[in-house]
């Protein structure tokens, strides 16, 4: 199939494709004359790099992963590995805005409560 199917099927541009293969992330597909031939396999890729990138990971990161793969396939080791890393990071994310919302919570108290104090001794200065 040309680029413009492979972006249809994977919900990717054909700008993104291009950018992927100069990158080395897609390897160069087959050509047919002047045209680019994409695989099954291809658009499965294009799908994962996406999915990848929705859920966090960069470009950089996703060339690790792919480093070294054969043709099309996808090396799941090592993409099992960045999962689990990238599911530590976020957890750790969590933790700490889990945190920050925690101080906010007791700062928000403390000012009501201080507040409700200076109302009440105003109005007995009065």
């Amino acid at each position: 199939m040309y680029i413009g199917k492979a972006a249809q099927l994977s919900g990717t541009t054909i700008k993104a494709i291009r950018h992927y293969e100069a990158i080395g992330l897609l390897p160069t597909p087959q050509r047919r004359g002047q045209y680019r031939v994409y695989s099954e396999q291809s658009v499965e890729l294009l799908m994962f790099i996406k999915c990848a990138q929705q859920l966090g990971f960069k470009l950089k990161e996703l060339q690790e992963i792919l480093r070294g793969s054969q043709g099309d396939a996808l090396p799941w080791e090592r993409a099992d590995r960045a999962i689990a890393s990238k599911k530590r990071e976020l957890a750790a994310q969590i933790a700490k805005l889990q945190s920050v919302q925690a101080g906010l919570l007791e700062f928000e108290s403390q000012l009501k409560e201080a507040h409700g104090h200076c109302s009440s001794m105003s109005s007995i200065a009065i």
